[in-house]
Parts: C-alpha cells; structure tokens; sequence
C-alpha cells in the first residue's frame, strides 16, 4: 500500500514538473503585454483553480483555511509576488534557459537562508553544493551581462529569493499545506499587479490574445501543478521531490526550442549544467542523510 502511495506521489510530481516547464513557452507565446500585466493575468487564471481546490479539501471553508495560514501564510505570499514577477520578467527578458536555470537555485538559496533565520544547521554536502551552484550562476549570469540582459538575470536572481521565502516561511509556520499561501499569493499578486499598474499608468486590460494566453497558463500549468505537486508530495521524500522537480528546469528550454528554435549559448548551458550538478548533489546528500538518520526515540 505504501508503496503503490509513494508511486502515485512521484506520477504526480511529475506531472507538476511537465505543467509548469511549458509556462515559458507561454510566455514567450505573449505578444505585447509586460511583466506586470502577465502577473496578474496569470495571478487571475491561477487563483480560482487554488481556491476551488481548497475549498474542496477543508470542508467547504477556504476563507478559514486562508486565515489560519497567519502571518507566516502573509510572508511567504509576499514571497511569491516577487517570484511571480521575477521569473516573469526574467523569462521576457533573457533566454528561456538562462531564467529556468537561474531561479532553480532557490532550494540552495534556502538552505543558506535557513541558517540564520529559522537556526537550522546547513550540511556540508548543501555548502559544497552552494558553493558549485555559485560559478554555475557566476557563468551565466557573466553571459547575460555581455548579452545586455543583466536585469533579467536580476529577474531569475529575484525569483529564486521569493521562492526562498515563501518556502522558509511555509517551514516557519510550520505549515504542512503550501496551497493556502500559494492563494494568498495570487490574490497579493492580483493587488500588486494592479497597483503598480495604475501607478504607472498601464492599461489593466490587454490584448485578448495575450489575457487568454496569460490566465490559461495560470489555470492549465501554474494552478493545476500545484494541485498536483501538493497531492504528490506528501508521499514523497523531501530530498527526492527536489531531483524530481529538475524536470520543469530541463524541459523548459525544450519546448522554445521546438516550438519556436530558441537556443541557448554554451556559456548557459555549461553553466545550467553547473547548477543542476549542484542541486542533484545536494538532495542526493539529502536522501542519504535521511536514510541514515537514527529513527526517532518512541513515545
């Protein structure tokens, strides 16, 4: 039973990684609307899916379920608004690849945020790993300084910190249901989006072309992976769920590149490879470190 449980958990984190590697491809497929406007677009597709879904597992309350994620549901919300608009802006701005493989770092990131603030230890395979992930990013981001797209590199950088918090804020409050905040950022990024929108005196409306595009990839590839990567992961090993979720990152770059010939410079790619080398050597330590660990006194 166990094992049929943990099969149908990998099956469906899988399906995650496959639904969120084609939001690039989405975004790329965007014609005139900017990162703020395909934010809440996206945010608008997304967040009903969310919802709904809550609403079905807590008993017909979402709006309790929402409010019992506290503060630290409002941390790590604000923590998606920056990566919502980080990766978005990153993916407008920079190869397909270079932005996939730049907020992919997010899981080191938290390791290395983790320390200070939530006091926990980092391993000395993680610091190892963080400091290969380091000249993988130093590559990359090299190459898009000489390209001219630094600030979407910035872009990747600031997506990959969001992701960070929202994940040490999910461990803060010790929430074992990351959907509820994932709502509360959609709705935050609704707000954000609007406001700065209005602000700078951007149109909320766009084209009907890129608002389709835009919230059919936050219902299709954002909303329902996460749907999916929630039920999945709780029979899933923490570590496992990181090699994994490497899917999205290496299809990614695929599907531009099929469906519209985008490609890569070697110096992203080596140093995509890099990174990627760092992230498998991290959670491989990781599915060892929690095999080896001493079971837990009893009660």
């Amino acid at each position: 039973m166990a094992g049929t449980a943990y099969a149908r958990g990998v099956l469906l984190v899988l399906a995650a990684g496959l639904l969120w590697s084609l939001i690039g491809l989405a975004i790329r497929l965007i014609e005139d609307a900017g990162a703020w406007q395909v934010m809440l677009w996206r945010s608008v597709g997304m967040t009903p899916v969310l919802i709904l879904w809550i609403a079905r597992t807590s008993g017909g309350h979402p709006v309790r379920a929402l409010r019992a994620t506290g503060t630290a549901g409002l941390a790590g919300g604000l923590g998606l608004v920056v990566a919502f608009a980080g990766s978005i802006y990153a993916l407008q701005s920079t190869t397909v690849a270079n932005a996939v493989f730049l907020y992919a770092a997010a899981p080191l990131l938290t390791a290395l945020l983790a320390w200070p603030v939530l006091r926990e230890p980092v391993r000395k395979a993680t610091w190892a790993a963080i400091a290969v992930a380091a000249v993988g990013i130093g590559l990359m981001v090299r190459e898009g300084l000489a390209l001219g797209a630094g600030w979407g590199n910035a872009g990747g950088l600031a997506a990959a910190a969001g992701f960070a918090v929202f994940t040490l804020a999910l461990r803060h409050g010790r929430l074992s249901d990351m959907l509820p905040a994932a709502a509360l950022g959609g709705l935050l990024s609704i707000a954000v989006g609007g406001g700065v929108l209005a602000v700078t005196g951007q149109p909320l409306l766009i084209g009907a072309r890129d608002a389709a595009v835009a919230a059919g990839a936050g219902v299709l590839f954002l909303g329902a992976g996460m749907v999916l990567y929630t039920a999945g992961s709780r029979a899933v090993p923490a570590a496992e769920l990181a090699l994994l979720g490497m899917l999205e990152v290496m299809l990614a770059p695929v599907w531009v590149w099929l469906a519209l010939g985008e490609t890569a410079s070697v110096a992203t790619l080596v140093g995509g490879a890099i990174l990627m080398s760092a992230l498998a050597l991290n959670a491989l330590s990781g599915t060892r470190h929690a095999r080896h660990r001493p079971p837990p006194p009893m009660a």
